[in-house]
């Protein structure tokens, strides 16, 4: 993959470019600096639009940080590797991921953490950590980075420990969906949640993260998995992800949680929470059967957002539980997920709805904003 050529050359390429809030995406020709120590270039093969991306373009509620290149689910191959790089070298096939994994903080020591210390996501960030700079420029003007990946770009810089290494027969046009969304969502069900089987599973919203979640409890034999969404027309898709039953709180008088409880005679055995809806994620805990029920946060709320449920459902032996991109480790545990699709135990194709060239790339941010299909990928090659 590494022409010699390129190594430790400024490469120019197209990348996608935010130049404004809601403005759509210019592609421009950028430069691409040289990975520099620990860092990582690679070529971006497919990328795919996560509804974070569209929510920091929208820069409604943060800090708008502009010129900016997006994106952060991908597959790529490696071009060339900065100093101090071991683990990788050109050719590698990697998934970017939005957080990272040292392995040498308290949390990549801990078995039961994934939230790194060094690099794990920070969304006002918009250069490298190892000198502070953009590894992006226009003629000479720093364009900023997102979440450490920016994929929306035919060549980018990523930190080593926020690139999985994967098995290179994998389709990359397919797993790259693995590098965000499906990942949060299964691992929420598989490492966080752990259904047992035969168990009643509630998911709350249907997007692709929860039917992420969905497949986890199916893959796990889940005997009854019920959706719960706002969106009736999203029901009939969310069978294909195992899903049994629905409930569109809309169509009821009383709380979800109670609608929820008489149909499964006291509370599902483990739900998962995949909106950031606050009245959604209380409705989860509290639908939750007694005695052994676990419920599990994935969405982000608003900054504002106060959960408030009354401390007896805990003393009843309920429990809530929270995950970060599926309690999964970016590098050690992002290549086993995609071996579960090589091995056929998890289906990916059913999540990607759309395909469009990089030119295009404006059309998966209106897919995602009429909330059309689940995953929209980006080809970079036209």
């Amino acid at each position: 993959m590494s022409n010699s050529n390129t190594v430790g050359q400024v490469i120019r390429c197209r990348a996608a470019v935010a130049w404004e809030a809601g403005k759509p995406l210019v592609i421009e020709e950028v430069e691409v600096a040289p990975p520099q120590t620990n860092e990582v270039r690679l070529k971006i093969l497919y990328t795919s639009l996560c509804h974070t991306d569209v929510y920091f373009w929208e820069a409604k509620g943060q800090n708008p940080l502009f010129p900016r290149i997006y994106g952060h689910e991908a597959g790529g191959i490696v071009e060339s590797v900065g100093e101090g790089v071991t683990d990788l070298k050109a050719g590698d096939h990697v998934l970017p991921v939005f957080t990272g994994e040292c392995k040498d903080c308290a949390h990549c020591k801990s078995e039961e953490s994934n939230m790194c210390d060094l690099l794990r996501i920070n969304t006002d960030r918009g250069v490298m950590l190892s000198d502070g700079k953009s590894r992006f420029s226009i003629k000479g003007k720093p364009i900023y980075h997102f979440v450490g990946t920016s994929t929306f770009s035919e060549y980018t810089v990523v930190h080593v420990g926020c690139l999985a290494k994967i098995n290179p027969l994998a389709p990359l046009d397919k797993v790259c969906v693995l590098s965000c969304g499906i990942s949060t969502g299964l691992g929420a069900t598989l490492n966080v949640a752990k259904p047992k089987k035969g168990s009643t599973v509630a998911v709350f919203g249907l997007g692709a993260v929860g039917l992420a979640a969905a497949e986890g409890a199916r893959i796990s034999g889940a005997s009854r998995i019920i959706g719960v969404d706002l969106n009736s027309s999203r029901f009939e898709e969310a069978k294909k992800f195992g899903v049994t039953e629905f409930v569109n709180p809309k169509d009821h008088k009383k709380p979800v949680q109670e609608v929820i409880a008489e149909l499964t005679n006291g509370g599902v055995d483990r739900s998962i929470e995949c909106t950031g809806n606050v009245e959604a994620m209380i409705s989860a805990f509290e639908c939750v059967h007694d005695g052994w029920g676990v419920a599990v946060l994935v969405g982000v709320p608003h900054k504002e957002a106060v959960f408030k449920t009354h401390p007896v459902n805990f003393l009843n032996e309920r429990t809530l539980k929270g995950t970060f991109f599926g309690n999964y480790k970016p590098r050690t545990d992002i290549p086993f997920v995609v071996e579960k699709y090589m091995n056929n135990e998890l289906e990916l194709e059913k999540f990607i709805t759309h395909k469009v060239p990089f030119s295009e790339i404006n059309k998966a941010f209106d897919y995602m904003l009429k909330g059309e299909g689940l995953r929209c990928i980006i080809h970079m090659e036209e």
